[in-house]
């Protein structure tokens, strides 16, 4: 029998988890609808995961380290659209390259901040609201960030289909050239779609160290930034899906700190390694299918653009 409050607790951490997937997975999709694939994600996520704790930890002041953050992931993201943009670099080989320079930058950076921590980000009051019972905990207890990426996914969603930038987007994404020849700025674009995924790619990080585990952790991305990419696949490049997989990804990632309260008796070690297990066997799933992957993948994905 499942105890309620344990219940609800798992429900409630799996938003927590969850958020960071969400924003930085929406980065990457603009990035991508686009036609650009950014792999840096995970190095873009620690560096902002430390700029924003050292911001905070220095000024006090929450907002100025989550501006911090997604300061940092442009930074690193306007790097990888010089080199795959303007010198017209490896996409792929770069993204990886940009992930290796993010885990070095990011250690070498929080080598003074470790052991130390600062306030975890605040929760919102919804008076009576959150004192319902059940619906409460799980709708109105959450901090600011939390809503902000739900109202992320709508607004992206929008925006790609019912706006012309979007619309814009999506036709430099399928076919550049085309684009190019009746007048949008290729280049122009994708470098505010990857310096867009670079922001969004930093503040998820943010959300890492100063909401979810208050404190500067090496290495504290832990993968997300990969599970973030292979949640884009995941989606089919869809906003919706991005949400519903980031939520799936994230129960199954507490569930390691809850399985036991739940009455799994699974061992730790196992419950560890099921987010990374449960993105191998989602990505092989639908490849299975390859028109699954084809129906929404941008025609350019990956592909460099030289205007004539």
């Amino acid at each position: 029998m499942i105890d309620t409050a344990l219940l609800i607790a798992f429900l409630a951490s799996t938003a927590g988890a969850a958020t960071p997937l969400v924003v930085a997975s929406m980065g990457e999709l603009v990035t991508e609808r686009s036609g650009v694939l950014n792999l840096g994600m995970e190095g873009m996520m620690l560096v902002g995961a430390v700029t924003g704790f050292g911001v905070t930890l220095a000024t006090g002041q929450m907002w100025l380290g989550l501006l911090a953050a997604m300061a940092a992931g442009m930074l690193m993201s306007l790097i990888f659209g010089f080199l795959v943009l303007t010198l017209q670099t490896n996409q792929v080989a770069t993204g990886l390259a940009l992930t290796l320079f993010g885990i070095g930058v990011s250690a070498f950076m929080g080598r003074g901040f470790v052991g130390q921590t600062v306030e975890r980000m605040p929760q919102l009051t919804f008076p009576l609201l959150s004192e319902i019972p059940f619906v409460g905990p799980l709708l109105f207890r959450f901090d600011g960030m939390v809503y902000a990426s739900v109202a992320l996914v709508v607004l992206i969603g929008w925006m790609l289909a019912r706006t012309r930038l979007g619309l814009v987007i999506r036709a430099v994404g399928e076919s550049p050239h085309s684009a190019h020849a009746i007048g949008f700025p290729v280049i122009a674009l994708r470098y505010g779609t990857v310096l867009f995924g670079g922001a969004m790619a930093g503040l998820g990080g943010a959300y890492l160290s100063l909401a979810l585990t208050p404190m500067w952790v090496e290495g504290m991305t832990a993968g997300r930034g990969w599970i973030a990419l292979a949640q884009v696949v995941f989606a089919t490049w869809k906003p919706r899906g991005v949400l519903v997989g980031a939520y799936l990804f994230g129960g199954v990632t507490v569930l390691q700190f809850h399985g036991q309260g739940l009455g799994l008796a699974i061992p730790s070690e196992f419950l560890s390694m099921l987010p990374y297990l449960a993105t191998i066997v989602v990505l092989v799933i639908i490849c299975r299918n390859p028109q699954t992957i084809l129906l929404n993948k941008p025609m350019s994905l990956g592909q460099n653009f030289k205007a004539d």
